[in-house]
């Protein structure tokens, strides 16, 4: 009976130390081999709040690209190790957690003052801090998803800081765009013979109609609204467990944030559609969407882009993607970047 207890003293201790080391275990980015590459993930305080930053690149002097997440408040760093590496060969790319999400989420910290406004103020005391330390006078701006609703202000307020805006899964009036992927989702349950679905979809439509409730993201998936060439949702989860950016205390921290902003974000974004506030911008500007994006509709986005004034701008059509497409066709994608921002 005391080896059974010795046992179970030694298999208990065991699991204390293996969660332990999950928890707190270092995070880290792959090396970039090169005299002049660089491959950071760090911690740096940006406008009163740790922030942290992933700087990949084979040569620091390419132009530097900034993405901004989408969500809100979900984390792409946890796609760069499988989906950027085109990319670093051409641009330095940034990447960051934004306040309250991801590895950016601080337990304790408080966050009552979160808002859009204060995103858009961290993105561009962001964007100083990382033009000054790559030695670069301008940045390409990207913004995916909700994250183009804070990037696209960004751009409009500050357009000295940067050379081009990229809205990729660009939001537009949600409302509008909600209602697209409404009817998007009820017609494909309809082919699918999924009577349940449809029945449970259709007792929604008043609230998506009315602006108070979201097509539930589950169904979009479902239905091949949010990714068709790709797993996101997979690779997500496969970066959060398996990648060397993210340790288990960093997942606690990605959902904590998530529950915490999405609400308040979300509530904002609705108020205060887009095309309300940004109607012009001093730069060149592309959207880039998905044919089969229903997270945020590309017909709602076309509406958009019609209304802004630009120096230039062009909106780009991925036929076989939906919501991904810099990740379900990293190659086009990567190619187009090269085109339009290198070989000029």
């Amino acid at each position: 009976m005391k080896k059974v207890r010795r046992m179970l003293v030694y298999s208990g201790a065991a699991i204390i130390l293996l969660v332990g080391l999950a928890l707190f275990f270092p995070t880290w980015t792959p090396k970039i081999e090169g005299k002049n590459s660089i491959s950071i993930l760090e911690q740096v305080e940006i406008n009163g709040t740790g922030h942290e930053l992933l700087i990949r690149g084979q040569d620091k002097s390419n132009p530097v690209v900034i993405f901004v997440h989408g969500g809100p408040a979900v984390s792409e760093i946890p796609y760069a190790t499988k989906y950027q590496d085109l990319l670093e060969k051409d641009f330095t790319v940034v990447r960051y957690d934004q306040r309250a999400s991801g590895k950016s989420y601080h337990f304790g910290e408080d966050y009552s003052n979160l808002s859009t406004d204060l995103l858009v103020k961290d993105l561009l005391i962001l964007t100083d801090y990382i033009s000054a330390r790559l030695n670069q006078e301008k940045v390409i701006l990207v913004g995916h998803s909700s994250g183009t609703y804070i990037g696209i202000q960004a751009a409009q307020q500050a357009p000295d800081k940067y050379e081009a805006y990229i809205g990729i899964g660009q939001v537009s009036n949600i409302v509008d765009s909600e209602w697209d992927s409404m009817n998007y989702v009820i017609d494909q349950a309809k082919q699918s013979g999924n009577t349940t679905d449809v029945q449970y979809l259709q007792g929604l439509t008043e609230q998506v109609r009315n602006g108070t409730a979201l097509v539930p993201r589950q169904y979009v998936h479902k239905y091949g609204g949010a990714a068709r060439l790709i797993d996101a949702e997979a690779d997500m989860e496969q970066g959060l467990w398996f990648g060397p950016e993210y340790n288990l205390l960093d997942r606690i921290r990605y959902n904590r944030g998530a529950a915490y902003s999405q609400g308040i974000l979300i509530r904002q974004a609705l108020a205060e559609p887009l095309p309300t506030i940004v109607t012009k911008l001093e730069i060149p500007v592309y959207f880039i969407m998905g044919q089969y994006d229903y997270m945020t509709s590309a017909k709602s986005a076309k509406a958009y882009f019609d209304q802004i004034e630009a120096s230039s701008k062009e909106f780009i059509t991925y036929e076989q993607s939906a919501h991904y497409p810099q990740f379900e066709d990293k190659e086009t994608f990567s190619k187009w970047m090269v085109d339009s921002f290198v070989q000029q």
